[in-house]
């Protein structure tokens, strides 16, 4: 299957500046020739025009979520192409960006079929604006397309046929009281950290894959490069510490290819590469986006 790539360089859904130069900085990492020397034909769509922060009000004191305004016509332009690339027979590998992206990457993927959803992350970010303490849109993408709370009444944001028993949360570490009041009372199933400490990567990403495939279409996965631990991926929107290991996120993906006939849409996000040392971080994130797409060491 061809893999159609689509750019969002996006930030007003994140406090730090630096993560929109996240599409261009694993480009530069040599995505495209990586994905040739496993075989998958690629077109690269090119980057979705995002408005600058600076030429924008956050407006938070009428949504309580920053330039929510921006992130809908983003996203609303990102489902559609999402759509497109799927009606094409084509794969979609979206770049982000910070993880507000998602929402549109989920709207898309979830418009013409059930959809399950891995989430590879240290956050939860099934905030919603009532609930969020920094009302930055990249800890919300869960809880709108998943319509909860205020997103209830949002369409664009909502991804109508996913469904909470098919999303699974892997490696959470940094999860805010109603978020885990939220999960508790849902039928999202979560692992954190401690679980993959007692069983193990691979235990527990085949667990959340079941979860994810039960009973669907096809499912997307999202992987925000703050999963991994900083010492390995430094540059990322909001570090944090006791993350997976280089290894165990290439177990993990690997786990993703071998449920390739599954694999409906793909993103990787939260790439910042003012943070980072060399470009180490986006190298990173395209090696990962290989080995999600099959490539192996034999």
């Amino acid at each position: 299957m061809t893999i159609r790539t689509i750019g969002v360089p996006m930030d007003l859904g994140a406090d730090r500046r630096g993560v929109d130069m996240g599409p261009s900085a694993i480009r530069y990492a040599g995505l495209s020739a990586t994905l040739d020397d496993i075989d998958r034909s690629t077109i690269d769509r090119g980057d979705l025009t995002v408005p600058h922060a600076e030429e924008r009000d956050p407006e938070r004191a009428a949504t309580n979520a920053k330039y929510l305004p921006e992130v809908e016509g983003i996203c609303t332009r990102l489902a559609d192409e999402v759509d497109d690339t799927l009606a094409d027979g084509a794969l979609p590998l979206v770049l982000g960006g910070d993880h507000s992206i998602a929402i549109g990457t989920l709207a898309g993927a979830a418009r013409d079929a059930e959809i399950g959803a891995v989430w590879f992350d240290a956050h939860s970010d099934i905030n919603t604006p009532a609930t969020t303490p920094s009302g930055n849109v990249h800890g919300m993408p869960l809880a709108a397309a998943l319509g909860l709370g205020e997103f209830a009444d949002t369409p664009w944001a909502n991804a109508p046929n996913l469904s909470e028993e098919n999303v699974a949360l892997v490696g959470l570490r940094s999860v805010d009281e109603p978020e885990r009041e939220r999960i508790r009372d849902s039928d999202v199933t979560a692992y954190t950290m401690s679980d993959i400490d007692e069983r193990g990567v691979v235990d527990v990403t085949e667990e959340a894959l079941a979860v994810a495939t039960d009973g669907v279409d096809g499912i997307h996965v999202s992987l925000d490069m703050d999963w991994l631990d900083p010492s390995h991926a430094p540059g990322v929107g909001t570090p944090v510490r006791g993350g997976v290991t280089y290894r165990e996120a290439h177990s993990a993906m690997e786990l993703v290819a071998d449920h390739d006939d599954a694999l409906r849409s793909l993103e990787v996000v939260e790439v910042n590469p003012i943070l980072d040392s060399h470009n180490e971080t986006a190298e990173l994130a395209t090696e990962l986006a290989a080995s999600a797409l099959g490539k192996r060491v034999l």
